[in-house]
């Protein structure tokens, strides 16, 4: 009759325990689900500032610091562009001086803490290029979507699609080098960004759904005069990209794909945010399957998404062994597979949807060479 008690309590803690761990996982998978836009992905460290002279900043001593090329800087309140690391300025043991271009806003004094972003720009193309554009709206299956669009006199559009923790913002990166070739840009907001309809449970489901906003985008340009559409997306804007190119019903139309830091398996993306957040190894099955119970995501090895990554298509892949996100190997892979039709631009020392960053000159004369055929 003792055996009853202590067997109760152990059954009981066994629960609990079971209990705490799905929990654990659920809030792991939040890492993905739930990352807002304009807000750094866990991967990406926060540094502190140590000073600022004319032309220069000096950051925290860090990898993050000491990538190449030019990005955004923002903090709580405030927003700044940095250029390459100052090589002829002396150097702290644990500090890093850089180029600082300019502040957009807000002020940077020593002691506040920021982060590298892709977004060189914040506002729209007008206020932050002084770009002709117009504030659209692209109608979605779930109400109105957003868009900025840029005119231009090729008959082909560029559409492009931000991914994760990102906004449209992104996109303005390329503006000015695509304006300046006459190419049309309509970059998209879709559900879940500011201004868009909510996602009816209010997660991200890596492109699994998303994608049809981009197909709105698509079914738009073509209403409004576009001949053909190539499809640029960063991160699981690329995965949308891929979907649409894919499952679309005017596919047909879709001239190409730019892919920039693809998504190409939401588990091992889903699996790498979460361990950025310290989350036990032993957790990170529970927080896939979190992720499969709560958005409906479809296992990776699945024969339903098997053809989705098979471009029919031209395919320029901009991605690099530094993504801590999406493996490059995969985007390897897909290129290693396709020769024909898929081609990978690698760049080194690059994070996560930032490999016009790295080496803008360069990206940009590689996606000129790319779409030159295409428009």
């Amino acid at each position: 009759m003792r055996i009853l008690p202590a067997t109760a309590a152990a059954v009981t803690a066994a629960l609990a325990a079971g209990a705490a761990s799905v929990a654990a996982g659920r809030l792991a998978s939040d890492a993905a689900l739930k990352a807002p836009p304009g807000r750094p992905l866990p991967t990406e460290p926060r540094l502190t500032v140590h000073g600022t002279a004319a032309g220069q900043i000096t950051l925290t001593r860090d990898l993050a610091a000491l990538r190449p090329g030019r990005y955004g800087l923002a903090g709580d309140g405030s927003h700044a562009v940095v250029g390459p690391v100052l090589g002829a300025v002396e150097h702290g043991a644990d500090t890093v001086v850089r180029r600082l271009e300019r502040v957009t806003h807000g002020t940077l004094a020593a002691g506040d803490r920021a982060w590298f972003t892709p977004n060189l720009h914040v506002g729209n193309p007008g206020t932050a290029l002084d770009l002709e554009h117009a504030d659209v709206e692209v109608p979605g299956e779930l109400g109105p979507l957003p868009a900025w669009f840029l005119p231009g006199s090729r008959p082909t559009w560029i559409i492009a699609v931000h991914g994760l923790a990102a906004t449209r913002e992104h996109a303005m990166n390329l503006m000015a080098p695509l304006s300046r070739r006459q190419v049309p840009v309509l970059a998209l907001a879709y559900r879940g960004d500011v201004g868009a309809p909510s996602s009816p449970d209010g997660l991200h489901h890596f492109g699994e759904t998303e994608w049809r906003d981009v197909d709105a985008a698509v079914r738009y340009a073509l209403d409004h005069g576009a001949r053909q559409v190539v499809l640029l997306g960063w991160s699981t804007g690329a995965t949308m990209a891929l979907r649409t190119a894919a499952l679309s019903g005017v596919r047909d139309r879709i001239a190409g794909l730019v892919l920039d830091s693809p998504v190409l398996s939401w588990e091992t993306t889903l699996r790498a945010l979460a361990a950025a957040r310290r989350t036990p190894g032993a957790l990170l099955p529970l927080a896939v399957r979190a992720a499969q119970g709560r958005a409906g995501l479809r296992a990776d090895h699945d024969a339903g998404t098997a053809g989705l990554y098979r471009p029919a298509v031209p395919t320029l892949i901009f991605h690099g062994p530094g993504d801590a996100v999406a493996p490059w190997r995969l985007s390897r892979r897909l290129a290693d597979t396709h020769p024909r039709l898929v081609a990978l631009h690698t760049v080194e020392d690059a994070p996560h949807g930032a490999m016009w960053n790295a080496d803008p000159d360069r990206y940009e004369e590689t996606l000129r060479r790319f779409m030159t055929p295409l428009v």
